[in-house]
């Protein structure tokens, strides 16, 4: 049996809203898994990220998170593709450059997760990120 596609997307999310980083997230990645993030207010020039990577970038986001939410707004699945339309908000857990303890992140985020043996081998992102001061 199968698991679906948006099914494999919502587990990836329940699981960072629960603080799981680095290696606790592993099993929901395939080996070969990647991060293509278009261009945006954090990341202009956009990045791909091998799972290593990704893995070492949600711990450092984890340290910089009191908490993180995501509120998915809709969701389809395309063969073993979950499109899906989320509302990303992270509280801020300390001062870090501009950034202020307690201070809300939001984000309106689109993204393309494709899926193979039950866990996700590619996340293409567009993070559109409202104003932070």
């Amino acid at each position: 049996m199968s698991t679906s596609p948006i099914t494999v997307a919502r587990a990836l999310y329940a699981a960072l809203e629960q603080g799981q980083h680095g290696a606790a997230l592993r099993s929901h990645f395939t080996p070969d898994a990647y991060t293509l993030e278009q261009p945006n207010r954090l990341k202009p020039r956009g990045m791909r990220a091998e799972l290593a990577q990704m893995l070492e970038a949600s711990s450092a986001g984890a340290g910089l998170l009191a908490e993180c939410r995501y509120a998915v707004r809709s969701a389809i699945e395309v063969n073993d593709t979950a499109i899906v339309r989320l509302l990303w908000t992270g509280t801020v857990a300390r001062d870090v450059g501009n950034l202020r303890e307690g201070q809300v992140l939001t984000a309106h985020i689109a993204q393309f997760i494709e899926t193979r043996d039950a866990k996700i081998r590619s996340i293409e992102t567009y993070d559109c990120y409202e104003p932070f001061e």
